[in-house]
Order: C-alpha cells, then sequence, then structure tokens
C-alpha cells in the first residue's frame, strides 16, 4: 500500500535533461505555429527558423518582449496586438489589468497552471477555499479560481472588501484554506477576532501579488495558518511557487514545468551566471495567448541545486524587487506613467514622487507633491485623482520646490525585503 502522493505529477521530478528537451520541443512547435496564426509574433520572430530552437543558448536569441511593448502593440493592433492565437470570441474570458493591458483567457480547465502550486502548499481535494483575489476586470481572482477547482476543491469566491460579510462566511462554511494578497488574510483574521467570530478552520494560505514579509508569515504562523506563496502574472499564469511541510517553506521558489524561465541582465535579454540578480524572462505555452521571452520587470536569481522536496526544477530565491521603477502594491502594479496622468490634472504639481512604504503590515502609498501654488482641499482633490488613476488610496504629502531629490525616481519602493 502507497502513501499519499508527494508531487503534484511524475513531471516534477523528471531528470532536468529531459525536462529542457521536452519545452523546447514545445517551443519549436509553438514558435512554427505563431508564425501562421499570430501577425504579432510572426513580425517579432520574422527570420527565426524554429528548427535551431534547441537549447538555452538559442532561445536567448529570440527578442524580448516587455510590459510597454504589449501596451503599445495593443494600441496599434487591438485588442491583442496580434499575440493572440485565438479569435476574442474563442476566450474563455477577457480580462484589462492596469497599464491598460488587455489579457485572453484560454477555454482550458486551469489554463494558469495553478493547481500545481496549491498542491505543493498542502491544498488537497475535496477541501473548501476561500478566494479573495479580485475577480473584477483582472485574472487574479479567476487564475486562482480555475486551479482550486482542476485540484478537486469547492470555491468560495469572495473577492476583495465586504470584510464583514467575509468573516461571517468563513466562520459559517469553515473553509480549511484561503487564497489572496499576503496582507488581506490578517485584515480577516483581525475582524473575525474582533467580532469573536471563530476563523480557526483556515490552517494554510496562498498568497502571491505581492511580497510575503517574514514577520506576516511567523504572525499567521503562530495563529495557526501556514501560508506559502507563488509567483504568477497576468500573461503567463503560475512562475514559480513554494513547497515545504509544517515545518516551514523549503529554500527558494520552483519554477513551474509549463514555463522556460530565464534570468538576464536588467534592460537586455543576456543571461546571467547562477546566482547573479537579474530580471526574470519566462516563455509560455498557453494555446490561446502564449508569451515568448517576457520580461517581467520583477528581479531574482537563480539557485543552485534542487529544492529538498524532490521536485527537480530550477528554483530562484523569490521575488527581489523591481528591475524598474513600476511597484506591486496591494497585488496591483503601478507605472512611473500613471504618477504623470495624476500631476498633468493637476497644473498646480511641478513634480512628485509616489512613495510606497509600510504601516504596521501593510502597503502605504504616499504621493509627495512639490507644488507652486496651492488652495484649500489640494491634497483631497490629489487623493481622488491618485485612486482613480492608480485603483489604488494614497495619502497625499505636499512640499516647497526643491524639497524632492534630483535623481529622477518617480516611484520609490521604501519597503524592507529582508
Amino acid at each position: 500500500m502507497t502513501g499519499a502522493p508527494t508531487h503534484f505529477d511524475e513531471l516534477e521530478t523528471r531528470a532536468p535533461e529531459a525536462r529542457d528537451v521536452a519545452l523546447f520541443a514545445a517551443l519549436r512547435d509553438q514558435v512554427q505555429r505563431l508564425k501562421t496564426l499570430a501577425s504579432g509574433w510572426a513580425e517579432r520572430l520574422e527570420g527565426v527558423d524554429p528548427a535551431t530552437l534547441t537549447d538555452r543558448t538559442a532561445l536567448a536569441r529570440l527578442p524580448v518582449t516587455r510590459k510597454h511593448d504589449l501596451i503599445e502593440l495593443q494600441k496599434t493592433l487591438p485588442p491583442f496586438g496580434g499575440l493572440n492565437a485565438a479569435g476574442p470570441g474563442e476566450a474563455g474570458r477577457i480580462f484589462v489589468s492596469p497599464g491598460p493591458i488587455f489579457e485572453m483567457e484560454a477555454r482550458d480547465s486551469d489554463y494558469g497552471r495553478i493547481a500545481r502550486a496549491l498542491f505543493a502548499a498542502g491544498f488537497r481535494p475535496g477541501e473548501v477555499v476561500h478566494n479573495c483575489f479580485a475577480y473584477h476586470m483582472t485574472p487574479g481572482g479567476w487564475i486562482m479560481d480555475w486551479g482550486i477547482r482542476a485540484l478537486g476543491c469547492a470555491v468560495i469566491p469572495a473577492g476583495v472588501g465586504n470584510t464583514e460579510q467575509q468573516v461571517q462566511a468563513i466562520a459559517h462554511l469553515r473553509p480549511q484554506a484561503w487564497c489572496g494578497t499576503p496582507d488581506y488574510l490578517k485584515v480577516l483574521l483581525d475582524k473575525g477576532a474582533e467580532q469573536s467570530l471563530d476563523l480557526s478552520s483556515i490552517t494554510k494560505a496562498m498568497v502571491s501579488g505581492g511580497a510575503l514579509f517574514p514577520s506576516l508569515r511567523q504572525e499567521y504562523a503562530e495563529r495557526g495558518v501556514a501560508v506559502r506563496q507563488c509567483y504568477a502574472t497576468a500573461e503567463l499564469g503560475l512562475v514559480a511557487y513554494e513547497t515545504g511541510g509544517p515545518g516551514g517553506p523549503n529554500e527558494g521558489m520552483v519554477v513551474d514545468e509549463g514555463v522556460l524561465l530565464e534570468i538576464v541582465r536588467p534592460g537586455t535579454g543576456d543571461p546571467v551566471a547562477e546566482g547573479e540578480v537579474g530580471e526574470v524572462v519566462a516563455t509560455s505555452f498557453n494555446p490561446a495567448y502564449p508569451m515568448i521571452r517576457l520580461a517581467t520587470g520583477d528581479l531574482s536569481a537563480l539557485l543552485p541545486g534542487q529544492s529538498a522536496c524532490g521536485r527537480t526544477n530550477l528554483r530562484i530565491k523569490g521575488w527581489m524587487g523591481r528591475a524598474d521603477q513600476t511597484a506591486k502594491i496591494k497585488g496591483l502594479f503601478v507605472h512611473p506613467e500613471q504618477v504623470a496622468a495624476v500631476v498633468a490634472r493637476h497644473p498646480q504639481v511641478a513634480k512628485a514622487r509616489l512613495v510606497v512604504d509600510r504601516q504596521g503590515e501593510a502597503d502605504r502609498m504616499t504621493l509627495r507633491c512639490e507644488v507652486t501654488t496651492s488652495y484649500e482641499g489640494l491634497p483631497e482633490k490629489l487623493g481622488e485623482t491618485l485612486q482613480s488613476v492608480c485603483k489604488l488610496r494614497g495619502e497625499v504629502t505636499l512640499l516647497h520646490p526643491g524639497e524632492l531629490p534630483n535623481d529622477g525616481k518617480v516611484i520609490e519602493d521604501a519597503r524592507s525585503y529582508e
């Protein structure tokens, strides 16, 4: 008699050489297909012979696609910049992410491949999962929803907000597991304690969309919740995920079986040496909306060796900041262009900097504005514009001209990741 499975499937423990053979065969097939089906990719891959894509050296010769490329391509050739291999009407859902960037979901079950990460976090078929990723317009809630159901679990599609209703639902329905951004579980647990509601059924959680700070992970552990994190993006789905048992997570994050991952020197497509910090670039194989060498803007580094859990894929150190000034705040990206859009609506503001830090265990953002003139209510008006443009609330501080540093920084991430 055999015990319970310790891995999601046999792909996780195959020989690295066998994995590369399979991934590069899939890459060759994908490039060949996209040259016919997707005009945007056909243009970007002009002159590339699919037969030559046999290893990482050949992969590194392909062009890198960046988030701002997606925005410009979609403006030029709506709705998806010619990067879709299926028509909009063949999609399961179509999303709008900040930027704006438009994405399409294939109709495949678990198209974001999240079930693998959930299994590694201890989620098991037959459990109930309270999902607090947003379902409105952006793909986070739906990607997680697919994965939860593909694993054989039931979903409470909670989304964000309505905190009192959420804690009442948790106390009544008794879910075993929870998904959402790192900060929000604490909000719910605190609200439950305030209302004398028992939320102790939740003993495990999967978080993403922001950094899980060690102090917050420890607080969750002390409250009986083992928290693991995964790294995923709207365009790629799952990129990497934590593993480990009750004693805590194993070092680093294991790369998902459905992506080809590289770490490159920021601003280039050149791979860096193992252990060197660089930008995460990944290739996915979504049949409807694939990505080839998408630069995420996130920094990380490859770890040597294999995970103690027995999974044989590459490991990355985890999220180590941004290669550009874009910041992820409470699960949403905020771009320098958005700060500029806020300033453009208020002629009194000569210069602005968005500072992101932590207040307790929650992200906080403050727009610091040098103003030439002011009027009563200007901070409030700026705050309203900030929320309208960035979809996040923030504080506003007015400064005299010359008080901001002259360093070209528009977004300052002052959070500690130690």
